[in-house]
């Protein structure tokens, strides 16, 4: 697997069993080879309001071709209207580490 072929998703959920819930999804149909999950403390603009949360942050590690399909899947699961889904590129790694996200996502 190439750089080029890896990428990092990032969402958010208001609690630890959500959080929990997507994860598990996510790695038990293989879309995922990776999830990491954190409490933040979070401050957006939402309905012209600065909101301040308590959230949990995913970081999924996938293939971009499987973007679609995770993207869609997280938002199945998640409770937010409106819930960050958001993809960054991977412009380096080891790669061993990509071979196993490959591997464990069926590539």
């Amino acid at each position: 697997m190439s750089v080029a072929s890896a990428i990092l998703i990032q969402t958010t959920t208001a609690s630890e069993t959500e959080a929990d819930a997507i994860a598990e999804a996510l790695l038990s149909e293989r879309l995922a080879a990776c999830v990491q999950v954190m409490p933040i403390r979070s401050r957006y603009l939402w309905e012209g309001e600065v909101r301040r949360d308590v959230e949990e942050l995913l970081l999924v590690k996938t293939r971009a071709d499987l973007w679609d399909k995770v993207a869609a899947r997280i938002r199945e699961l998640h409770s937010y209207d409106t819930p960050e889904i958001v993809a960054l590129p991977v412009v380096a790694a080891d790669p061993a580490y990509l071979a196993w996200i490959g591997e464990v996502t069926g590539s």
